[in-house]
């Protein structure tokens, strides 16, 4: 990893703070396989995108995920080590949250601001902690959350908040406070994903595929409807398949060494203006679906790697991709890629969110690059 002399200038109180976060963390060891040395930059970059920025935050620290606040010029970051605030105009950071501020648990994998200005923090076996003002409320199964694992946040037109956890979905009402779960309605219990369409359907990404609820009715769609592409690589077929304990819940997509092949198994869920949606599957590649049929991208067809953790739309249209062989992006029409050898800081990348001016940030094990043009 470069030494902080490597960073611009102006990203030095962001690695600094980024640094003590960790320091003071005490959620923990988080052991994972040692990357190989970063690489010298490619020579050519496949497209005009660039690697413009990189932040350490350590070996054993993950960045899980994103929130941009697009009027506030903010962004939030969720590590395995706590939460920053940045300010987007300066790159600096205004905020480091851990428990001693208040959050329930600095595994921090999933974050969402809402239309009402409150920050929902998904945590890893501490709940759902929320924040706005200087004031916490943190909620657990006994406030009627599902379970201690929260994982994906979405927000319909009516306030209400939809919450994704490793024991169903709930629908939280803001005004009476009121939690309403859904366990047996979706394809599967563990729920990695939601986003909500124009129409307030609200989509789920889960270890057994995506489920659809339209305010009535609720409808699901596996490998065998077409979501995941076939396994033309012919990778081991994963055995964590969410029917296990949760001690089985480490979400490792290796074996020996090598990638493993889960197409009902769905990291992230993505739905755009239009309604089209857009899933990342565990070795299937990339699922489109236009509403009648799924189409899958892959490999072959320009992505990155096949295990897709993230997704991103950018202000000009075009989706991220985070993968577990590097970013891509795709226009439309053609796909383009950055990996550890255009200067990402590692190819497995969690988290992906695209911030004003055209800029992406990137999350991996060891830290954040920016990229932009």
């Amino acid at each position: 990893m470069p030494s902080a002399d490597h960073f611009p200038k102006r990203t030095g109180l962001l690695l600094s703070a980024v640094l003590i976060l960790a320091a003071c963390s005490d959620s923990g060891n988080h052991t994972a396989q040692q990357q190989p040395p970063l690489p010298a930059p490619a020579a050519a970059a496949e497209s005009s995108w660039r690697v413009v920025g990189t932040f350490g935050v350590g070996d054993g620290v993950y960045v899980r995920s994103f929130a941009v606040e697009p009027n506030a010029d903010h962004l939030w970051i969720g590590t395995s080590v706590g939460v920053l605030g940045i300010d987007l105009k300066t790159e600096e950071v205004k905020e480091t949250f851990t428990r001693k501020e208040g959050l329930a648990n600095e595994y921090v994998f999933a974050i969402m601001s809402d239309s009402q200005g409150n920050k929902w923090f998904g945590t890893n076996g501490g709940g759902a902690s929320r924040y706005r003002d200087g004031q916490w409320r943190t909620f657990f199964p006994m406030h009627g959350l599902a379970d201690y694992w929260v994982y994906a946040f979405g927000e319909q037109s009516t306030g209400d908040i939809w919450i994704g956890t490793w024991y169903g979905a709930n629908r939280f009402e803001p005004v009476s406070g009121k939690f309403t779960t859904y366990v047996d309605e979706l394809v599967n219990e563990w729920v990695y994903g939601i986003d909500v369409d124009s129409r307030d359907r609200v989509w789920f990404g889960t270890e057994g595929g995506i489920s659809m609820y339209d305010g009535k009715e609720w409808h699901a769609w596996t490998h065998a409807d077409g979501l995941g592409a076939p396994n033309s690589d012919n990778r081991p077929i994963s055995t964590n398949t969410g029917l296990g304990t949760r001690a089985r819940h480490d979400p490792t997509v290796f074996t020996s060494g090598g990638p493993t092949y889960n197409p009902n198994y769905v990291f992230t869920v993505h739905v755009r203006d239009d309604d089209t949606v857009w899933a990342g599957t565990w070795g299937g590649g990339v699922s489109y679906f236009d509403g009648s049929r799924w189409k899958n991208y892959t490999t072959a067809d320009g992505l990155a790697g096949n295990i897709v953790f993230s997704i991103t739309e950018a202000e000009d249209g075009a989706l991220w991709f985070g993968t577990d062989a590097g970013l891509s992006r795709f226009d439309g029409k053609k796909w383009s890629k950055l990996t550890r050898q255009d200067g990402l800081l590692g190819n497995n990348i969690y988290a992906v969110a695209a911030a004003p001016g055209n800029k992406i940030w990137v999350g991996s094990r060891g830290g954040v690059t920016v990229v932009g043009r």
